[in-house]
Protein backbone atom coordinates (compact mmCIF):
# COMPACT_ATOMS: atom_id res chain seq x y z
CA UNK A 1 0.00 0.00 0.00
CA UNK A 2 1.46 3.37 -1.03
CA UNK A 3 1.45 6.17 1.52
CA UNK A 4 2.33 9.86 1.62
CA UNK A 5 3.88 11.79 4.48
CA UNK A 6 1.99 14.66 6.08
CA UNK A 7 4.45 17.52 6.44
CA UNK A 8 5.15 18.74 9.97
CA UNK A 9 3.69 15.76 11.80
CA UNK A 10 4.94 12.21 12.20
CA UNK A 11 2.12 10.62 10.25
CA UNK A 12 1.47 9.01 6.87
CA UNK A 13 -1.78 8.56 4.98
CA UNK A 14 -2.63 5.66 2.68
CA UNK A 15 -3.20 6.67 -0.93
CA UNK A 16 -6.61 5.84 -2.33
CA UNK A 17 -7.67 6.34 -5.92
CA UNK A 18 -6.07 9.03 -8.06
CA UNK A 19 -8.44 11.21 -10.08
CA UNK A 20 -6.96 13.54 -12.66
CA UNK A 21 -8.37 16.59 -14.44
CA UNK A 22 -7.23 17.25 -17.99
CA UNK A 23 -7.27 20.55 -19.89
CA UNK A 24 -7.62 22.90 -16.92
CA UNK A 25 -5.20 25.65 -18.01
CA UNK A 26 -5.99 27.61 -21.17
CA UNK A 27 -2.35 28.04 -22.26
CA UNK A 28 -1.74 24.30 -21.96
CA UNK A 29 -4.85 23.63 -24.04
CA UNK A 30 -3.41 25.92 -26.71
CA UNK A 31 -0.03 24.19 -26.75
CA UNK A 32 -1.79 20.84 -27.16
CA UNK A 33 -3.89 22.29 -30.02
CA UNK A 34 -7.03 21.16 -28.21
CA UNK A 35 -10.36 22.73 -27.31
CA UNK A 36 -11.57 23.96 -23.93
CA UNK A 37 -13.88 21.16 -22.73
CA UNK A 38 -17.52 21.81 -21.91
CA UNK A 39 -17.42 19.11 -19.23
CA UNK A 40 -14.48 18.15 -17.01
CA UNK A 41 -12.01 15.70 -18.54
CA UNK A 42 -11.44 13.07 -15.85
CA UNK A 43 -9.11 10.08 -15.95
CA UNK A 44 -7.63 7.73 -13.34
CA UNK A 45 -4.23 6.53 -12.22
CA UNK A 46 -3.73 3.53 -9.92
CA UNK A 47 -2.44 4.09 -6.39
CA UNK A 48 0.55 1.93 -7.35
CA UNK A 49 1.76 4.72 -9.66
CA UNK A 50 2.66 7.00 -6.72
CA UNK A 51 6.28 7.66 -5.75
CA UNK A 52 7.37 9.89 -2.88
CA UNK A 53 9.91 12.69 -2.68
CA UNK A 54 13.37 11.42 -3.62
CA UNK A 55 12.16 8.24 -5.29
CA UNK A 56 12.99 7.69 -8.98
CA UNK A 57 10.79 7.85 -12.07
CA UNK A 58 11.02 4.83 -14.36
CA UNK A 59 11.43 5.42 -18.10
CA UNK A 60 9.56 2.45 -19.65
CA UNK A 61 11.39 0.73 -22.54
CA UNK A 62 8.20 0.68 -24.62
CA UNK A 63 8.13 4.49 -24.93
CA UNK A 64 10.43 7.06 -26.52
CA UNK A 65 8.67 10.22 -25.31
CA UNK A 66 8.26 10.58 -21.55
CA UNK A 67 6.91 14.03 -20.62
CA UNK A 68 6.42 15.93 -17.36
CA UNK A 69 3.23 17.72 -16.27
CA UNK A 70 3.39 19.52 -12.91
CA UNK A 71 0.12 19.87 -11.01
CA UNK A 72 -1.41 21.01 -7.74
CA UNK A 73 -2.72 17.91 -5.95
CA UNK A 74 -5.74 17.94 -3.63
CA UNK A 75 -5.69 15.36 -0.83
CA UNK A 76 -9.14 14.31 0.35
CA UNK A 77 -9.68 14.03 4.11
CA UNK A 78 -13.12 12.44 4.44
CA UNK A 79 -15.77 10.62 2.44
CA UNK A 80 -18.21 12.62 0.32
CA UNK A 81 -20.65 12.22 -2.55
CA UNK A 82 -22.50 14.93 -4.53
CA UNK A 83 -20.62 17.60 -2.60
CA UNK A 84 -21.98 21.15 -3.02
CA UNK A 85 -19.30 23.52 -4.27
CA UNK A 86 -19.73 25.78 -1.24
CA UNK A 87 -18.91 22.84 1.07
CA UNK A 88 -15.99 21.44 -0.93
CA UNK A 89 -13.16 22.63 1.30
CA UNK A 90 -14.61 20.70 4.23
CA UNK A 91 -13.47 17.52 2.46
CA UNK A 92 -9.86 18.65 1.90
CA UNK A 93 -7.10 17.33 4.14
CA UNK A 94 -4.35 19.24 2.38
CA UNK A 95 -2.39 19.82 -0.80
CA UNK A 96 0.75 18.57 -2.51
CA UNK A 97 2.62 19.13 -5.74
CA UNK A 98 2.74 16.24 -8.18
CA UNK A 99 3.77 15.12 -11.64
CA UNK A 100 1.43 13.54 -14.14
CA UNK A 101 4.16 11.72 -16.06
CA UNK A 102 2.91 10.86 -19.52
CA UNK A 103 4.10 8.53 -22.27
CA UNK A 104 3.12 10.92 -25.04
CA UNK A 105 3.85 8.58 -27.93
CA UNK A 106 1.88 5.75 -26.32
CA UNK A 107 -1.00 8.12 -25.60
CA UNK A 108 -1.02 9.57 -29.13
CA UNK A 109 -1.10 6.11 -30.71
CA UNK A 110 -3.97 5.00 -28.48
CA UNK A 111 -5.95 8.18 -29.22
CA UNK A 112 -5.42 7.74 -32.96
CA UNK A 113 -6.75 4.18 -32.77
CA UNK A 114 -9.67 5.15 -30.53
CA UNK A 115 -8.33 3.03 -27.66
CA UNK A 116 -7.98 3.80 -23.93
CA UNK A 117 -4.67 5.40 -22.93
CA UNK A 118 -4.47 4.08 -19.37
CA UNK A 119 -0.93 2.73 -19.81
CA UNK A 120 0.33 6.13 -20.99
CA UNK A 121 -0.86 7.79 -17.77
CA UNK A 122 -0.94 5.01 -15.18
CA UNK A 123 2.32 3.08 -15.56
CA UNK A 124 4.47 2.46 -12.48
CA UNK A 125 6.02 5.70 -11.07
CA UNK A 126 3.79 7.92 -13.25
CA UNK A 127 2.55 9.89 -10.22
CA UNK A 128 5.39 11.42 -8.18
CA UNK A 129 3.88 13.36 -5.26
CA UNK A 130 5.45 15.56 -2.57
CA UNK A 131 4.68 15.43 1.13
CA UNK A 132 1.27 16.81 2.05
CA UNK A 133 0.76 20.34 3.36
CA UNK A 134 -2.28 20.55 5.65
CA UNK A 135 -4.96 22.89 4.29
CA UNK A 136 -4.73 25.15 7.34
CA UNK A 137 -1.25 26.20 6.20
CA UNK A 138 -2.48 27.23 2.73
CA UNK A 139 -5.09 29.99 3.10
CA UNK A 140 -5.81 30.28 -0.64
CA UNK A 141 -5.10 27.31 -2.94
CA UNK A 142 -6.01 29.50 -5.94
CA UNK A 143 -3.02 31.76 -5.34
CA UNK A 144 -0.11 29.32 -5.47
CA UNK A 145 2.87 29.23 -7.83
CA UNK A 146 3.73 25.74 -9.07
CA UNK A 147 6.96 25.04 -10.94
CA UNK A 148 8.74 22.18 -12.66
CA UNK A 149 12.48 22.32 -13.33
CA UNK A 150 14.58 19.80 -15.23
CA UNK A 151 18.29 19.72 -14.38
CA UNK A 152 17.91 23.14 -12.76
CA UNK A 153 16.17 24.80 -15.73
CA UNK A 154 12.54 25.89 -15.23
CA UNK A 155 10.21 24.26 -17.76
CA UNK A 156 6.82 25.05 -16.21
CA UNK A 157 5.77 27.92 -13.95
CA UNK A 158 2.26 29.20 -13.39
CA UNK A 159 -0.23 30.29 -10.76
CA UNK A 160 -3.19 28.19 -9.73
CA UNK A 161 -5.31 31.32 -10.28
CA UNK A 162 -5.07 30.38 -13.99
CA UNK A 163 -7.02 27.15 -13.49
CA UNK A 164 -10.23 27.08 -15.52
CA UNK A 165 -12.01 25.05 -12.83
CA UNK A 166 -10.89 25.97 -9.28
CA UNK A 167 -10.38 23.53 -6.42
CA UNK A 168 -13.90 23.74 -4.96
CA UNK A 169 -15.55 23.27 -8.36
CA UNK A 170 -13.32 20.30 -9.19
CA UNK A 171 -14.22 18.53 -5.94
CA UNK A 172 -17.92 19.15 -6.50
CA UNK A 173 -17.80 17.98 -10.11
CA UNK A 174 -15.83 14.81 -9.44
CA UNK A 175 -18.03 13.83 -6.49
CA UNK A 176 -21.01 13.60 -8.83
CA UNK A 177 -19.39 10.59 -10.52
CA UNK A 178 -17.11 9.10 -7.87
CA UNK A 179 -17.50 8.84 -4.11
CA UNK A 180 -14.49 10.64 -2.67
CA UNK A 181 -12.72 8.87 0.20
CA UNK A 182 -10.00 9.70 2.69
CA UNK A 183 -6.60 9.45 0.98
CA UNK A 184 -7.89 10.04 -2.54
CA UNK A 185 -5.70 12.35 -4.63
CA UNK A 186 -7.00 14.80 -7.22
CA UNK A 187 -4.52 16.07 -9.80
CA UNK A 188 -5.91 19.43 -10.93
CA UNK A 189 -4.36 19.82 -14.39
CA UNK A 190 -1.09 21.15 -15.74
CA UNK A 191 -0.11 24.58 -17.07
CA UNK A 192 1.82 25.19 -20.29
CA UNK A 193 5.44 24.17 -20.79
CA UNK A 194 5.27 20.38 -20.87
CA UNK A 195 8.31 18.76 -22.46
CA UNK A 196 10.23 15.52 -22.78
CA UNK A 197 12.73 14.16 -20.28
CA UNK A 198 15.51 11.60 -20.60
CA UNK A 199 17.22 8.98 -18.48
CA UNK A 200 19.48 10.71 -15.97
CA UNK A 201 17.43 13.93 -15.80
CA UNK A 202 16.49 15.27 -12.39
CA UNK A 203 12.99 16.75 -12.12
CA UNK A 204 12.28 19.19 -9.29
CA UNK A 205 8.73 20.33 -8.56
CA UNK A 206 7.56 22.92 -6.07
CA UNK A 207 4.70 24.87 -4.59
CA UNK A 208 6.69 28.05 -4.01
CA UNK A 209 7.14 28.75 -0.33
CA UNK A 210 5.52 25.50 0.81
CA UNK A 211 6.91 22.19 -0.46
CA UNK A 212 9.36 20.65 -2.92
CA UNK A 213 9.89 17.20 -4.38
CA UNK A 214 12.77 15.81 -6.45
CA UNK A 215 12.94 12.77 -8.74
CA UNK A 216 15.58 11.25 -11.03
CA UNK A 217 14.62 9.51 -14.26
CA UNK A 218 16.05 5.99 -14.48
CA UNK A 219 15.91 3.02 -16.86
Amino acid sequence: MNTLKINGINKDIAVGKILCIGRNYEEHIKEMKAKIPEEPVIFLKPASSVVRNGEPIWYPPFSSDLQHEVELVIVIGKEGKNIPQEDAYEYVLGYAVGLDMTLRDVQSKAKKEGLPWTIAKGFDTSAPVSDIILKEKIPNPQNLIITCSVNGSIRQKSSTKNMISPVDKIISQISKFFTLEKGDLIFTGTPEGISSVHVGDVIDIEITGYIKSSHKVIK
